[in-house]
């Protein structure tokens, strides 16, 4: 693929190739994202003023837009310098004012002559009982009246630029789309009818109505579809290298998975048993697996995962489970230990606190194929660390985990499968537009025998009740996180909120009973407090949100969030999901600090409503929007100019299967589709794609 297709050179010119667009225009237009003519088409119109002509501006809502035949009656000078120039008008029915400041009075007496019959299309606004239109936006002789659009779109503005201005940018930018070869498929178009994207586009930037206007709207649709089909053709052509890869097949005849199962003193969910089957069958191909294991807090993953680890053993090679943090690493280690002895499998873990001759040991137990899994953290990645054959890695992925150090630890095992798993629910939509290179595998039940939370909403006045009833819950043998908020994004000031909330329980408690965790302190001193709390020592451990992911204390039921209005909802399912792991029922207080504005106190409800991650993140996505979800600039969500994830989710499914088709169908993007494909990644700027065919 040589490089943007000649037809779009006019549309990736410069700006001021527009008509009407100097160098002062172009930089103004910088500020709203746009650098070519291209960017034009994509910035469409967010409403529109209705300018179809009417008899009278009687009887009309005012203040409002409106457009009129008036004949022109006297004209008041200004009394002053800088005052009003008033000129009395008569439309059908009543008469009104046009008003000019800092006007020239020789001027208007040439646009409006005393008797003219004149068209005037402005905003009227009611003034001491008398209708004024303050400079109408325009005035014309009955003849011309046709200039005036009858529904004039309304465009995103910025500092220097009006919509005058864009207007006629836009208009010169639409005079540049070429004849393109149809890239969506012919069945889609039809049952959406869509336009081509010429006569979509122009339409976009000429709506009739404000109906136009909205997303569900035809030619505007057509326009998030291309947008959200182009990141997803790009994320196929990645998956599509991705599966070209060699991997190594990894069949197994389930003896080792069957000893676990038989063990197990519960049947795991249909849920599990289908991630299960469906991970076994990418190890037994000869492709790489790529495969997201999305499941909410609680629901089962690592059960799954260890089944997949005994899938490579059994297939006579090696495992690795890699977790973000050494306390995640040695609670997955304590949990799997027993079912890896019940399966006779040697399992062991590294992490940066293995030195001198015991990590030799463990390294040389390794390469020789002695350890069959290794549980560890980013250790694992260090160059003495050698796999005699590592068939899989699971990556336990806390969004910390990116995507280089995925492809690092593909290195070591050159074709290894790759599984990662996320305890965050991720809205679909969003799934598909972070992770639609991978194949997904959800966890959607609870395992049987997890108590219900009981969620409640405390207003942060009430704290001595709180404490009141920790002391109760202590006195029965009890334990509780006390979770403080990421004040500001100074590290320091979390630290005065924790430590000040650690002194008044302290103090309120007993001296030895209450622990403290926060994002300041030395590992060792994290992981001894951290082990102190997991021990039983201390009951209640108060902490900054370093205690997030994986932490499990079966005694631990109750958790108190402060601030909770602060945090993300996905982020506080998760907190929540910290208790209710043990036999006793289970407390979540959400304390808020009042008073909590309307929107505040839905999104914390709905947390005492459902237990569901992925009714919660839905509902966070549509509160809050995409960016503040997951903080659109780590994530790798892209931005997009039309589409809109919160309300396009299906358009997303549907431009992810048809991408994911054509690719199929054409996998080097050759036959006709496949062209106009390629046309339709250089317009959507998608370089990631275009490099992706070129090398692939």
């Amino acid at each position: 693929m040589s490089g943007r297709p000649e037809q779009l050179f006019p549309l990736f010119a410069g700006l001021e190739t527009l008509e009407g667009v100097g160098p002062k225009t172009a930089q103004h237009l910088g500020h709203l994202g746009i650098e070519a003519p291209r960017d034009l088409l994509f910035t469409l119109p967010h409403s529109g003023v209705d300018r179809a002509l009417r008899k009278t501006v009687k009887g009309a809502l005012l203040p409002a837009t409106l457009t009129v035949v008036v004949t022109v009656g006297g004209h008041q000078p200004a009394r002053t310098k800088g005052g009003a120039y008033r000129v009395n008008v008569e439309d059908a029915e009543t008469s009104f004012q046009l008003v000019f400041f800092h006007a020239r009075g020789d001027y208007l007496k040439r646009q409006l002559p005393e008797g003219a019959r004149r068209v005037v299309s402005g905003r009227v606004e009611l003034f001491d009982g008398m209708a004024q239109m303050v400079h109408p936006d325009f005035m014309l002789a009955e003849e011309e009246a046709d200039e005036i659009p009858a529904f004039e779109p309304v465009y995103p503005l910025t500092a220097g630029i009006t919509q005058k201005l864009m207007y006629k940018a836009t208009r010169g930018a639409l005079a540049r789309v070429p004849e393109m070869a149809e890239w969506i498929d012919p069945g889609q178009k039809t049952r959406a009818s869509w336009l081509d994207f010429g006569g979509a586009v122009c339409a976009a930037h000429d709506p009739a109505s404000l109906a136009d206007v909205a997303a569900t709207a035809p030619a505007r649709e057509r326009l998030a579809y291309d947008e959200l089909f182009a990141h997803q053709v790009t994320l196929a052509l990645a998956r599509q290298r991705e599966r070209r890869r060699a991997g190594r097949q990894s069949p197994g005849d389930g003896h080792l998975q069957r000893r676990v199962l038989d063990a197990l003193p519960y049947r795991p969910t249909g849920a599990q048993t289908r991630a299960v089957a469906e991970i076994c069958e990418d190890m037994a191909r000869p492709t790489r697996m790529n495969r997201l294991l999305q499941g909410d807090v609680g629901a089962g993953k690592t059960l799954v995962a260890f089944m997949a680890l005994l899938r490579a053993v059994e297939a006579g090679g090696q495992g690795v489970l890699m977790a973000p943090t050494e306390i995640l690493a040695r609670q997955h280690l304590a949990g799997l230990k027993p079912l890896a002895e019940t399966a006779g499998v040697v399992l062991e873990i590294l992490t940066g606190r293995d030195k001198g001759a015991e990590r030799r040991a463990k390294l040389e137990a390794l390469a020789k194929g002695d350890i069959q899994v290794l549980v560890g953290t980013h250790a694992v990645f260090q160059a003495d660390v050698e796999f005699v054959d590592l068939r899989l890695a699971v990556v336990d992925e806390q969004h910390r985990f990116g995507v280089r150090q995925r492809l690092e630890l593909g290195k070591k095992g050159a074709r290894a499968d790759v599984l990662v798993m996320t305890a965050t629910p991720i809205p679909r939509s969003l799934a598909l537009a972070q992770y639609g290179d991978m194949d997904v595998s959800i966890l959607d039940e609870k395992p049987p025998g997890r108590q219900p939370i009981k969620t409640a909403l405390v207003s942060t006045e009430r704290l001595d009740e709180v404490i009141d009833r920790l002391r109760a819950a202590i006195s029965e043998g009890r334990q509780c996180y006390w979770v403080c908020p990421l004040v500001e994004e100074s590290e320091v000031t979390d630290l005065v909120a924790a430590e000040d909330r650690f002194r008044r329980l302290r103090a309120a408690l007993g001296e030895g009973v209450v622990g403290l965790v926060h994002g300041q302190m030395p590992p060792a001193e994290k992981d001894a407090a951290m082990r102190a709390f997991e021990a039983g020592e201390t009951s209640v451990l108060v902490a900054t949100t370093v205690i997030e992911v994986g932490v499990d204390v079966p005694n631990a039921t109750i958790m108190v969030v402060e601030r909770a209005e602060i945090f993300g909802l996905a982020q506080l399912h998760q907190l929540r999901g910290r208790v209710g792991r043990g036999q006793k029922a289970s407390t979540c207080l959400l304390m808020y600090q009042p008073p909590l504005s309307e929107t505040g106190q839905q999104r914390l409800e709905v947390l005492r409503e459902t237990e569901d991650g992925f009714v919660i993140a839905e509902t966070d996505l549509k509160m809050r929007g995409t960016g503040d979800l997951i903080g659109t600039a780590q994530s790798g969500v892209p931005r997009f100019r039309v589409a809109d994830l919160e309300r396009q989710a299906g358009l997303m499914a549907t431009a992810q299967r048809d991408a994911r088709k054509l690719l199929h169908d054409d996998p080097d993007l050759s036959g006709p589709r496949g062209q106009a494909a390629r046309v339709l990644l250089w317009l959507m700027r998608q370089d990631e794609a275009i490099r992706l065919i070129s090398v692939g």
